[in-house]
């Protein structure tokens, strides 16, 4: 399962929950019908009755989830789908919840944190690192991400622990 987003509330009284999505465009969760929320350790599928984009947010109307009240008991579920359904990805791109939590290491080997989220700003991704020296914001740009470790959950960048302090 990659996870996509996460219910941040209720929308209006008919159900419809809020979505903080995790991907790079904002309504790449439309192009599924069926959406698991839970966590890590257990998923549940649900069918997308409606969804659309919200001003930042997406809304969307879950299934089984008939009034506000049954929607405000959905506020902090994950949102997964299969990785089987993604599209494949290019060498070097990766899938915005794979590099969420991941640790950051600089170059001298320094644990800056893990990552919390990613920004796009436009001209390039941001990593929001959290950590011991607060948050940090990280280009995600070659020159900078040196080195991506999917398999041991690390990113190796070419920042210091004091920038942007």
């Amino acid at each position: 399962m990659v996870v996509m987003g996460r219910i941040v509330g209720a929308q209006g009284i008919q159900g419809w929950v809020k979505v903080q999505t995790f991907t790079e465009y904002l309504d790449s969760l439309l192009d599924y019908d069926v959406w698991y929320l839970g966590s890590e350790a257990a998923w549940q599928s649900t069918k997308v009755l409606e969804a659309k984009v919200h001003g930042k947010v997406l809304v969307a109307k879950l299934e089984g989830v008939p009034d506000r009240t049954a929607a405000e008991k959905l506020k902090g579920q994950l949102i997964a789908v299969p990785r089987a359904e993604l599209p494949e990805q290019e060498g070097d791109e990766y899938y915005w919840s794979d590099l969420i939590g991941m640790t950051v290491q600089n170059l001298q080997d320094e644990v800056l944190g893990t990552v919390d989220n990613l920004l796009e700003t436009g001209a390039n991704d941001v990593l929001v690192v959290q950590g011991q020296h607060g948050q940090l914001l990280i280009p995600f740009i070659e020159s900078v991400a040196r080195d991506v470790d999917l398999a041991n959950k690390m990113i190796r960048v070419d920042w210091q622990a004091d920038y942007l302090k």
